[in-house]
C-alpha cells in the first residue's frame, strides 16, 4: 500500500475541525441580523470540505477510514467530558454548574449528533465518488456542492430534529435549520477556489487521482 505524505496531517485537521465544532455547538446559540446558530456552524462546514478534498484526492474507501476515526475521537471526546463530569468535585472548586451548563453529557443529543455526522459525511463521500465516475473526474466544481447539499441536508435535519424536537418550538429549530444549511453550503461554495488548489496540489504531489470503478461502498467494509 502507498505511503501518502500529507493523508496523516488531512485526516487530523478534519477530526480536529469536528471536536472544535461539537464543543463549540454545546457552547453558545448566536443571533447575528437574524440569523439564529450555534457555535459549531463557525468550523463544521470546514468538516465536509476536507471530506470532499479526502474522497477526490484518495477515493472513498480512505475517505471512509477516515470517517469512521472521526466518530471513534467524537465518541471518545463525550465518554471523557462525561466521566470528568462525573468525578466528585473538590470543595474550592466552585465550577461544576458552570461545566456541566457547558460541557455536561445530553445524551440525546450525543446520538443525534453521532447519527447526522455518519449518515451526513457518508452521503458527501458516496455522492461525490459516485458522480466523479459518472463525470470522468470533471466538475469537481458540481460534484462538490452537490455533495455537500444533500450531506448537509441530511447532517442539520437529522441533528435538530433528534436532538430537539419536543424541547425547542418548531418556529426555534426551523430558524436554526435555515441558518446553519445556507451557511453551510455558502461555505462550500466561496472555499470552493481554494478547495481547487488544495485538490491540485495534493494530487501533483502525492500522485494520486483516485476513481472509485471498484470500489465497495459499504460504510463499514473494511476494505
Amino acid at each position: 500500500m502507498k505511503n501518502f505524505k500529507y493523508l496523516d496531517l488531512i485526516t487530523a485537521a478534519f477530526v480536529a475541525v469536528l471536536i472544535l465544532s461539537n464543543i463549540t455547538s454545546a457552547a453558545k446559540i448566536s443571533n447575528l441580523w437574524g440569523f439564529v446558530f450555534d457555535g459549531g456552524m463557525i468550523l463544521f462546514p470546514l468538516a465536509y470540505i476536507f471530506g470532499d478534498i479526502l474522497t477526490e484526492v484518495y477515493g472513498y474507501a480512505r475517505a471512509r477510514r477516515v470517517i469512521w476515526i472521526g466518530f471513534a475521537m467524537n465518541l471518545l471526546m463525550v465518554v471523557t467530558f462525561w466521566v470528568i463530569g462525573k468525578l466528585p468535585a473538590d470543595a474550592s472548586w466552585g465550577l461544576q454548574e458552570s461545566y456541566d451548563s457547558i460541557l455536561g453529557i445530553v445524551w440525546r443529543i450525543v446520538l443525534a449528533s453521532l447519527i447526522a455526522y455518519l449518515i451526513g459525511e457518508f452521503s458527501n463521500s458516496y455522492i461525490l465518488a459516485k458522480l466523479k465516475v459518472k463525470m470522468k473526474g470533471k466538475k469537481l466544481w458540481l460534484r462538490a456542492i452537490a455533495s455537500t447539499v444533500v450531506g448537509q441536508f441530511l447532517d442539520t435535519t437529522i441533528f435538530l430534529v433528534v436532538a430537539f424536537a419536543g424541547v425547542l418550538p418548531w418556529s426555534l429549530i426551523l430558524s436554526i435549520w435555515i441558518a446553519n444549511y445556507i451557511f453551510k453550503i455558502l461555505i462550500e461554495i466561496v472555499l470552493l477556489p481554494l478547495t481547487y488548489k488544495v485538490v491540485k496540489y495534493l494530487k501533483t504531489r502525492e500522485e494520486v487521482d483516485h476513481l472509485d470503478t471498484d470500489t465497495n461502498f459499504n460504510p463499514v467494509a473494511t476494505k
